[in-house]
């Protein structure tokens, strides 16, 4: 039986991982390991691991590593803490392999240190571009450090093979947090709103804005434009949820809790929905608003409009249903307004998302299942 250890540091990617998650449980061939630190762990975002144990899973490995700070300092700090955490976690349970999500600054430190213990990190998301953050490099960094890849797209896989890593052990499996859309059941809207203990009523934006780690837009005059942008729409209910806990995020809270008072009928602010509330909210909203990687990813399967602010997804394939705005309030509600009137779409037909069809959990675990680990890792040259 393979030990499978499975990273999750933030809320978001949690939910992506959940089907994978589940398919690992019940394998009678697996066992799953779950490690969760990061943002799972604080108050101040949520506490997002109860989230993780009320869905049936049990925590192997708590590692905590965020400061209370809001700098690059504080950052830098916190993978040196996942360092010596995960390096004690890591050396306790033994896996036979470690999966990573994405290209978070709290999954670095867990794949560096796997890869000097000598556990293969199956990396999932990779070659994927993202200018406006430092998420960019740490995404390459981490597929460096890792022997299996999945990859959302082929022009992501190729762009792997280019870093060198060998074709065979590269597969585009998609993007697997559209497993939902094949696997999971969604709340309606007087469902959502039961749930949220907020009436929801149509129409309404949900708003997630992140801060840009690279570039020059300020964390609080971009958010504030946004705000700004938001005011234009009264007849629009807003379901905003916090940002991450990169540098400047903590900077946010404060503007987001003050809109949300000062308009309790209209904006709910909350620290996490769960993936389930999260995707309900988009499947019904008009528009989802922000600059959030689900924006690009999983929306426009709903045949939802995304309107993407700002430099920090740049790069990133997407949809014709993702609409780019600068962080200004005149180009953010011409976004919005081209959203809302649906102009992107061409005779009304269904939207064509480039990340797949929802069946990558599958494909991951025949992965790991089929993996010869050779730690000595050759470099594939590109002839």
């Amino acid at each position: 039986m393979k030990k499978v250890a499975v990273f999750t540091g933030t809320r978001a990617e949690y939910g992506l991982l959940y089907w994978l998650l589940k398919d690992i449980q019940v394998d009678p061939n697996l066992e799953l390991q779950l490690l969760v630190s990061g943002m799972h762990l604080s108050p101040e975002f949520g506490n997002t691991y109860q989230q993780i144990e009320s869905d049936g899973f049990h925590i192997d490995e708590r590692i905590e590593i965020l400061l209370s700070s809001d700098s690059s300092v504080g950052t830098a700090k916190s993978i040196g803490l996942g360092v010596l955490g995960f390096s004690d976690a890591l050396y306790r349970l033994n896996p036979d392999v470690l999966v990573i999500l994405g290209d978070r600054f709290e999954a670095l430190a867990a794949a560096q240190t796997a890869m000097i213990l000598q556990i293969p990190v199956v990396h999932l998301h990779g070659g994927e571009i993202t200018e406006g953050a430092y998420d960019d490099a740490i995404r390459h960094a981490i597929t460096k450090l890792s022997y299996l890849h999945g990859t959302s797209t082929d022009e992501y896989r190729d762009r792997v093979i280019q870093l060198g890593e060998s074709p065979e052990r590269v597969k585009n499996i998609g993007a697997i947090g559209l497993d939902h859309l094949n696997r999971g059941s969604f709340m309606g809207v007087v469902e959502l709103g039961e749930s949220l203990n907020f009436a929801i009523r149509e129409p309404y934006f949900v708003v997630t804005y992140h801060p840009v780690t690279l570039g020059d837009e300020a964390p609080e005059a971009s958010f504030q434009a946004l705000l700004d942008a938001l005011d234009c729409y009264p007849e629009y209910q807003i379901i905003l949820t916090y940002p991450n806990a990169d540098e400047g995020g903590r900077r946010i809270i404060p503007l987001l809790e003050a809109y949300a008072t000062s308009n309790p009928d209209r904006v709910l602010a909350i620290a996490s929905l769960g993936q389930i509330r999260y995707l309900s909210a988009i499947k019904n909203a008009t528009a989802v608003i922000g600059n959030s990687s689900s924006g690009i990813i999983e929306v426009p399967s709903f045949n939802v409009p995304t309107v993407n602010i700002g430099v920090r997804q740049k790069g990133r394939l997407a949809a014709k249903s993702v609409i780019d705005a600068e962080p200004t309030k005149a180009s953010i509600c011409s976004a919005i307004d081209y959203a809302i009137a649906r102009e992107y779409m061409v005779d009304g037909k269904i939207v064509i998302n480039p990340y797949g069809l929802g069946n990558a959990s599958g494909q991951v675990i025949q992965m790991i299942k089929d993996m010869k680990f050779n730690p000595c890792k050759q470099f594939f040259d590109i002839k």
